[in-house]
C-alpha cells in the first residue's frame, strides 16, 4: 500500500523510472519498466533482486552475451492470428531473426555448467524454442529477408522468365542507343535509365520525333524527354506481367507459411515476453551499475541496518562537479521502530528522509540500491509519506489542513508492517498547539506498532521520544565552531535547531535576539545549550575512544610484529648452526682426503727425498688454507650470531612491557563484565543507543539517569550497565547525511548566461567547453540555451550533439531558426535539475 497518489513524484521515482527506460533495446521492456510496481511478498522481491544482481554479473564478466535482434513482434503475431491475413516478409524477417536473439540467450543459459546465474537460470528454463518455425522461415527468406527464388518452383519460373526478358530488353536498348547516337539524336555519353519501371532513352526535344516511342516523361528544364522506343515496349509489358505473377506468388507463399506458423503463436508470444523480461532486467542492471548499487541483505521482517546508502539521483548530479555525497548510516530494528530526527535547518533532514523513502521503495520494486553489501534491508507492507506542500485552492486545503488529512490516513491505515515518513512533523500552526496534537498523534502511531522516521524542530516531541518505549531520537550534527552543518546523522540522541546560532551569524542585530531570548525563556534556551553540551562532550570522547583503539590496534600488530621477529631470529641462529656444522664436517672430510693422497703418494714416491718433500710441502700450505679458511668462517658466523643475540636481547626487554600493557587491558576488559547489577554512580546507556549517562538515582524499578546535564527517568530493564571495555564498542557507523556542499547557486544564476560562442575553437577544446557548460546550466537550473559552432563542414555540430544525446538531463535539441542563425546554432532544451 501506497499513500498518497503523488508518491513516485514526491520521492523522485519517477525519473529513476524514465533513467532506466532509457537502459531498454526495444518498446515492450519500457512497457515493463512503465510497470514495475512495489511489491510486497518477500519471495517476489527476492527474486527480482537476484536477478538483477545476476545480470549485474553478466554485464561485468560476459563479453559476449547475445543482445543483437529485439523485435517488437506482438502487432505482427496478434494480426497473424486471424484467418485469412498474413505475416509480411519484413514482419517474418524480424520474426526470425527475435527467434534467432531468443534461442541464443537459451543457450548462454542452458550451457551455464557451474550455475553461476541461477535466478536467470530458472527464468529461462520454461522458455521453449521453435526450430519447426525457423526452419520454415529459412525455406522461404534468405539471410537478407528477401524472398527466395526457390521458395516454390512456380517463383523460380517466374523470375527466370523475368531475367531472360530483361536481357532481351538490355541487348534492344543498346542497339537503338548506338543507331540514336550514330544519327546524332542522343548524346553521346547518354545511357539508357527507367521512368515508372519502363525502360527509357534520353532524347533532346530537337529529335523527339526521330526516335519512334512513348514519351514517359521529360527534365525539368524541358529540353530532354524520356522515350520508351517501339522495339521493347512489348517486352516491357510482358515484365510488368510477370511482376505482377511474382507479387501475387509471393503473398501465396507468405499466407502459407502465416497459415503453418499460426498454430504457434500464442508460445511465441510467450517467448517474445520472455524477451521482453531480458531486457527490462538488462536495463536494471545497467543502471545498477551507473549509481554503483549493490544487492544488500534483505529479511522478511521490517528492519533498518543500512550503511553507506547513498541517493542514487544527487549522487549522478554531483558526480559532473566531482563532489561526494555523504553516505547514509543508521540502524532500527523491534526496540526502536520510530527515528524521531531533529537539527538545523539546511541540516540534510529532508533529503535523509527523502534517500530512505526512495531506496526502500526501489528495494521492493526489484532494483539494486546504492549502498554497502553488509548493508541489511527490510520488507514493509506499505509506505505513506508527508513530505512538501499539499496546500489546494480547489479543494480549499491550507498547508495545514493538508497535513491533518495525511495524518488521518497515518492513524486509520498505519499497522506493524508500514513505513511512515513525515516530514516537519507538527508545523503549518500555532507551534504549542500543534506540537500537542503531533505529540498526540506519535504516541497512537507508536502504539499502532507501525515504523517511522520523522523530522521535526518541537522541543516537546524530543522530550517524549526519550521516555517512550519503541521511539529514538536522532540529530543531524553540526559543527558550532565553524557554524555550519555537517549533514551527518546521529542516532540516540535529540538535536539543536541551532536558531540563535545561525541568527547569530548572519547577523541579525544582538538586541533582537536577546529580546528573542527572554521571550522564549530561559528554560528552553538552557535546554537547546544542554543538547549541544551533550553533542560536544560526546564528539570529544567519541574522539578520545577512537584515539584509545587506534593506539591498542598499533600495540597488537607491534607485539605480533616483535614475536614475529623473535621467532625469525631464533629460526635463524638455528640455521647458522646448522650451515656451521655442515661446513665443518665438509673441511674435515676434505682434510681426511688431502692427507690420504699424501700418504698415497709418499709411499708411491718409494722414499724420494725430493718427491717427499714436495708432497709435505703441499700438504703443509693445505693445512694453513684450512685453518685461515675456518678462521674466516668462525668470526662471519660469531659475528651473524652476536647480531642476533643482541636483537633477541632487546626483543626480549621490550615483550614485558607489551605484555603487561596487553594483560592490563585484559584485566580491565575482564572487571568490567563481572558485574551487571546497575547502582547508583554506575555508567549505563539505554539498550540499542549509542548514549552514555550516570544513574544518579535508583527508584524501584526505574533510575533517574542524567545524559549530559538532561536528566530522564528510565526503567532498569531498558538500561545496559557500561565499562570502559564496552564503551570501546559503541561507535557511530560512518557517516549519515548528504554533503550539499556550498556552491553558491544564486550567484552562478545570476552571472549565467544561456549562450556560448564556438567559433575558432578546435574540437577537442570546443567540446570541453560544452560539457563545462551544459553542467553549469543544469545547476542554475537553465531551461533553454544556445551553442554558437558555425556551419562549415558540420563535423563540430555533429561532435556537440553526439555529447549532448549522452546527456540525460537534455530534453530536446535541434537547429536555431533560419532567420536567427539556422544550422551554425544548435538550441537546447533543459529538464528541471534536481533542486
Amino acid at each position: 500500500m501506497i499513500y498518497p497518489k503523488q508518491f513516485e513524484e514526491k520521492i523522485e521515482f519517477d525519473r529513476i523510472r524514465e533513467l532506466i527506460k532509457s537502459h531498454c533495446l526495444f518498446e515492450p521492456g519500457q512497457e515493463r519498466v512503465d510497470a514495475m510496481n512495489f511489491m510486497t511478498v518477500f519471495g517476489d522481491v527476492e527474486r527480482e533482486l537476484k536477478r538483477t544482481a545476476e545480470f549485474r554479473e553478466i554485464c561485468l564478466q560476459e563479453e559476449e552475451f547475445p543482445l543483437q535482434h529485439f523485435f517488437d513482434n506482438r502487432e505482427a503475431l496478434k494480426k497473424a492470428e486471424v484467418e485469412g491475413t498474413y505475416l509480411l516478409a519484413e514482419e517474418v524477417f524480424a520474426l526470425s531473426r527475435t527467434l534467432d536473439s531468443i534461442k541464443a540467450i537459451l543457450h548462454f543459459f542452458r550451457s551455464d555448467e557451474e550455475e553461476k546465474y541461477p535466478a536467470l537460470g530458472e527464468l529461462s528454463r520454461p522458455v521453449k524454442v521453435f526450430p519447426f518455425v525457423s526452419e520454415r522461415i529459412q525455406k522461404v527468406l534468405n539471410k537478407h529477408g528477401n524472398i527466395r527464388d526457390n521458395a516454390s518452383q512456380d517463383l523460380l519460373r517466374i523470375r527466370r522468365s523475368q531475367q531472360e526478358l530483361q536481357g532481351a530488353v538490355s541487348k534492344k536498348l543498346s542497339q537503338v542507343i548506338g543507331r540514336a547516337q550514330r544519327e546524332g539524336w542522343v548524346d553521346q555519353d547518354a545511357a539508357p535509365t527507367f521512368r515508372d519501371g519502363r525502360p527509357v532513352i534520353p532524347v533532346t526535344v530537337a529529335n523527339k520525333r526521330m526516335l519512334k516511342g512513348m514519351i514517359h516523361d521529360e527534365s525539368a528544364s524541358g529540353k530532354t524527354v524520356f522515350i520508351e522506343p517501339d522495339e521493347v515496349v512489348e517486352l516491357s509489358n510482358e515484365i510488368r506481367e510477370l511482376e505482377y505473377a511474382e507479387r501475387r506468388e509471393i503473398i501465396r507463399i507468405l499466407r502459407q507459411l502465416t497459415n503453418d506458423i499460426r498454430p504457434y503463436i500464442p508460445e511465441l508470444l510467450e517467448s517474445h515476453e520472455f524477451l521482453s523480461e531480458i531486457d527490462f532486467v538488462r536495463a536494471r542492471a545497467l543502471f545498477a551499475l551507473r549509481i554503483g548499487a549493490r544487492l544488500p541483505e534483505v529479511r522478511d521482517e521490517p528492519v533498518f541496518d543500512w550503511r553507506d546508502a547513498r541517493h542514487p539521483l544527487l549522487w549522478l548530479a554531483f558526480q559532473a562537479e566531482q563532489r561526494e555525497v555523504v553516505p547514509l548510516t543508521f540502524r532500527m530494528g523491534a526496540k526502536h521502530r520510530i527515528l524521531l530526527i531533529s537539527g538545523p535547518n539546511a541540516g540534510g533532514k529532508s533529503v535523509c528522509l527523502k534517500t530512505i523513502g526512495l531506496l526502500q521503495y526501489m528495494l521492493q520494486c526489484g532494483l539494486l540500491v546504492p549502498c554497502s553489501e553488509d548493508s541489511v534491508f527490510g520488507m514493509f507492507r506499505g509506505i505513506f509519506i508527508d513530505i512538501g506542500d499539499e496546500q489546494s485552492i480547489d479543494n480549499d486545503l491550507s498547508t495545514y489542513s493538508s497535513h491533518l488529512m495525511n495524518m488521518k490516513y497515518f492513524l486509520k491505515n498505519a499497522s506493524p508492517g508500514t513505513l511512515i515518513l513525515i516530514d516537519e512533523f507538527g508545523t503549518g500552526t500555532e507551534p504549542m498547539l500543534g506540537g500537542a496534537i503531533a505529540e498526540s498523534i506519535l504516541e497512537e502511531l507508536n502504539h499502532s506498532g507501525t515504523h517511522g522516521i520523522m523530522t521535526t524542530h518541537y522541543t516537546n516531541l524530543k522530550h517524549y521520544a526519550t521516555s517512550a518505549e519503541g521511539i529514538v531520537n536522532g540529530a543531524m550534527l553540526f559543527d558550532n565552531q565553524k557554524m555550519e552543518p555537517l549533514y551527518r546523522l546521529q542516532v540516540g540522541k535529540p538535536g539543536s535547531s541551532f536558531a540563535f546560532e545561525i541568527a547569530r551569524k548572519i547577523g541579525l542585530p544582538e538586541d533582537v535576539l536577546n529580546k528573542a531570548s527572554e521571550k522564549v525563556g530561559q528554560d528552553h534556551i538552557d535546554f537547546d545549550k544542554h543538547l549541544r553540551e551533550i553533542l560536544r562532550d560526546k564528539t570529544y570522547w567519541e574522539s578520545k575512544r577512537k584515539k584509545i583503539r587506534q593506539s591498542e590496534k598499533k600495540l597488537e600488530e607491534l607485539m605480533a610484529r616483535y614475536e614475529k621477529e623473535l621467532q625469525e631470529s631464533n629460526r635463524q641462529r638455528k640455521a647458522i648452526v646448522k650451515e656451521a656444522r655442515e661446513k665443518a664436517e665438509q673441511m674435515l672430510g676434505s682434510a681426511n682426503r688431502k692427507i690420504e693422497q699424501t700418504i698415497r703418494e709418499i709411499k708411491e714416491a718409494e722414499a724420494e727425498k725430493e718427491r717427499t718433500k714436495e708432497v709435505r710441502k703441499e700438504l703443509e700450505e693445505f693445512r694453513e688454507h684450512l685453518e685461515n679458511e675456518q678462521g674466516a668462517e668462525e668470526q662471519r658466523m660469531e659475528r651473524s650470531l652476536e647480531e642476533i643475540r643482541e636483537r633477541a636481547a632487546e626483543l626480549e626487554k621490550k615483550r614485558p612491557d607489551i605484555r603487561e600493557r596487553a594483560s592490563v587491558t585484559t584485566v580491565r576488559k575482564q572487571r568490567e563484565q563481572e558485574d551487571r547489577e546497575i547502582r547508583e554512580g554506575d555508567l549505563v546507556r539505554i539498550g540499542g543507543q549509542e548514549a552514555a549517562g550516570e544513574v544518579l538515582e535508583i527508584r524501584g524499578k526505574g533510575a533517574v539517569v542524567a545524559f549530559g546535564m538532561l536528566k530522564s527517568n528510565v526503567k532498569l530493564d531498558q538500561l545496559e550497565k557500561i565499562g570502559a571495555g564496552e564503551a570501546e564498542k559503541l561507535r557511530i557507523r560512518g557517516q549519515s547525511a548528504v554533503n550539499l556542499g556550498d556552491w553558491d547557486v544564486g550567484s552562478r544564476r545570476i552571472h549565467f548566461r544561456p549562450d556560448i560562442d564556438l567559433r575558432g575553437k578546435r574540437a577537442d577544446a570546443a567540446l570541453e567547453a560544452v560539457v563545462a557548460f551544459i553542467d553549469e546550466a543544469i545547476m542554475v537550473n537553465a531551461k533553454e540555451l544556445r551553442i554558437l559552432h558555425g556551419k562549415g563542414d558540420g563535423i563540430l555540430r555533429q561532435l556537440i550533439r553526439e555529447y549532448l544525446h549522452t546527456v540525460d538531463l537534455v530534453e530536446w535539441y535541434g537547429d536555431e531558426h533560419v532567420d536567427r542563425g539556422g544550422a551554425g546554432i544548435t538550441i537546447v532544451k533543459l529538464q528541471s535539475s534536481i533542486p
